[in-house]
């Protein structure tokens, strides 16, 4: 992502740190616990709730996990109707500063917990390590062309032009590029149940 104040097509840092901050009391957390349960400093979280910091795809990623969602989630409000198309250019595009790029294909649909995801990787680049996600979550990847290095657990997998794979979501995950040309894969990721900690209930702070 760019450092310029706003993420693609349009949403404001501003924007995206007050849905983080609508889900975070939706749960009935606070901003320490949220800190907590994703890792991330509580300075940054808070930082990023008042839009005065860009978060990496990581970052970002950690505390839609720790919020039980997803990034699209805080990314986009829930699609109303029975159908809905997504342009090209309305689709919400995350570019992280190491070199790789994640698009999201997929709307937000009401209570459905499911992204559909493509992500393009540099040649060289190491997008690091995902957290868990809730248990019982699912993870369908392909790669469209170019090679990928997924590491489930700490064990690899070198996944080529055509290859594809499916995997637990409640482990961790962690997806590189150690080839000379770029990556693209395709991701559907499914949740399981959605706000998975034990801290929905705490009183608010912050």
């Amino acid at each position: 992502m760019t450092g310029e104040g706003v993420l693609s097509s349009g949403l404001s840092l501003a924007e995206l740190g007050q849905r983080i901050r609508t889900e975070r009391r939706a749960r009935g957390l606070s901003v320490e616990r949220l800190a907590e349960l994703s890792g991330i400093s509580r300075s940054m979280v808070s930082e990023v709730e008042r839009g005065a910091k860009t978060p990496t795809v990581l970052v970002l990623d950690r505390l839609a996990t720790a919020l039980g969602t997803s990034i699209a989630r805080l990314l986009d409000e829930p699609a109303h109707g029975a159908m809905r198309v997504l342009r090209h250019t309305e689709q919400r595009v995350l570019r992280d500063p190491s070199g790789w790029e994640r698009r999201v294909l997929s709307p937000v649909l009401g209570d459905v917990e499911f992204e559909f995801m493509r992500t393009t990787i540099g040649p060289g680049v190491d997008a690091g390590e995902f957290a868990p996600h809730a248990p019982g979550s699912r993870e369908y990847l392909a790669v469209e062309h170019g090679s990928l290095r997924l590491t489930i657990n700490d064990r690899p997998y070198v996944l080529d032009t055509g290859d594809s794979v499916y995997y637990p979501g409640d482990c961790r995950h962690a997806f590189a590029n150690d080839g000379t040309a770029d990556c693209v894969y395709y991701l559907a990721m499914e949740l399981g149940g959605a706000g998975h900690h034990d801290a929905r209930k705490e009183p608010l702070h912050g």
